[in-house]
């Protein structure tokens, strides 16, 4: 029964929340998404500088073409979770073509990438150790915590032994070692980051990764969610990036970025543990297959992005461009390459305030706070796409910069 004392205690969180600046109204998009984009209740459109498009290919006229036909040749959906009757030749084409790009000998299909994650590490794991970094995605978190619950033991007098998680400071290559060293009379070890690190756009140290764990024994996974089609020099990844194909042992990524943004994700790996992935992973047991008109899209995708890096070539530069022009305003900017440019604010009232202005000056962005970062460090996260043009590029720096003075963020 929802009680008075039940609703006053979560209205009084929501007021808090609220009178904290870290409430996240949602804005309503009114049209496809794409470089413009209507905002229901706004005047005209606005210049989208915050989606996860990174290759502009959620609204590509080819993609949805595919998207169609697919409908009409393969149906809307199937009904079904992937071993009962969820799996069409179709989403066989599909993995086969993700281990080709990858460089792996299979992939599996999940709902999303939060689905590989959370699905990963209770099949492939015991009594081991998991060694993550510190700021890797909540998902991986998550799944961490799950293989944890499912591989509890329990001891004498009712207490309980959780198999171990161990967290290395951020990219931190003697910190990792340490935790190396310090369980190497474990069966198994898995490192665990993400390729690019989703709040600040930095890049894991894979070549270093890679390294000690060949010294060390240990596998290395890779959510690279936030590279896959578009970041290294033909577009597959952070490991082609780091030069390290051969050497990362699971790859866990998303079709929901930039590889048209819609649903899905994916693992890649050796073929014993994608087989061990399908004969025992929850959420791809208990979820229903993904919809074959997304199969179909990503396959398309796939093929247009194949040997021709124009689009990855485009963004790169178009990133460049905006991290000089933005560095030049002298906004506190997080150092990188990604397209994924963090503008540090720290104080979340002011990056609401902030983002608010930008949206009624025609761009449209959002300030990340509690609890998607930690405290004191909000910050508006700009994400660059290839589908912006230069005039983009020059009006968003030119709000930026009227704003940024007008709110005494810079001079």
């Amino acid at each position: 029964m929802y009680t008075k004392e039940a609703r006053e205690l979560y209205e009084s969180e929501l007021q808090s929340i609220t009178e904290s600046g870290l409430f996240k109204d949602e804005l309503l998009i009114d049209s496809p998404q794409d470089r413009e984009i209507k905002v229901e209740g706004r005047k005209g459109t606005l210049l989208n500088f915050c989606a996860n498009n990174y290759l502009g290919l959620a609204n590509n006229s080819e993609v949805k073409q595919a998207a169609l036909e697919s409908i009409k040749e393969w149906g809307y959906g199937l009904a079904s979770v992937p071993f009962i009757c969820g799996t069409q030749t179709l989403h066989k084409r599909l993995e086969r073509k993700f281990s080709e790009v990858l460089q792996m000998e299979d992939t599996i299909l999940y709902s999303s990438c939060e689905a590989a994650n959370v699905g990963l590490f209770e099949v492939i794991l015991g009594s081991d150790v998991i060694i993550s970094d510190q700021l890797c995605h909540a998902t991986i978190i998550d799944g961490a915590r799950l293989w944890q619950v499912v591989n509890k033991k329990k001891l004498d007098q009712g207490q309980v032994m959780l198999p171990e998680i161990r967290v290395f400071k951020h990219s931190d290559m003697v910190d990792l070692e340490k935790h190396l060293k310090e369980t190497q009379d474990r069966r198994l070890r898995l490192i665990a980051v993400d390729g690019v690190f989703s709040m600040d756009g930095d890049i894991a140290p894979l070549t270093e990764i890679c390294d000690l764990a060949e010294k060390y024994r240990a596998m290395v996974m890779v959510d690279d969610s936030h590279a896959t089609g578009f970041f290294g020099k033909t577009g597959r990844g952070t490991p082609e990036y780091c030069g390290v194909m051969d050497r990362v042992d699971i790859i866990t990524s998303t079709m929901g970025k930039g590889l048209g943004g819609a649903v899905g994700g994916f693992t890649s790996s050796h073929r014993a543990i994608i087989e061990l992935l399908r004969q025992r992973s929850r959420p791809r047991l208990f979820s229903n297959a993904v919809p074959p008109v997304v199969v179909a899209a990503t396959i398309k995708i796939l093929d247009m992005i194949a040997g021709d890096t124009a689009l990855r070539d485009r963004l790169e530069d178009n990133t460049a461009y905006f991290r000089k022009g933005i560095t030049a305003l002298g906004f506190d900017i997080r150092p990188g390459i990604h397209p994924i440019i963090p503008i540090m604010l720290y104080d979340a009232q002011k990056a609401a305030a902030m983002a608010e202005r930008l949206v009624e000056e025609g761009v449209y962005v959002r300030a990340f706070s509690f609890p998607v970062v930690p405290r004191g460090q909000a910050r508006i996260r700009v994400q660059i796409s290839a589908v912006h043009t230069r005039e983009d590029l020059d009006f968003a720096l030119d709000k930026f910069a009227r704003v940024g003075r007008e709110q005494k963020i810079i001079q």
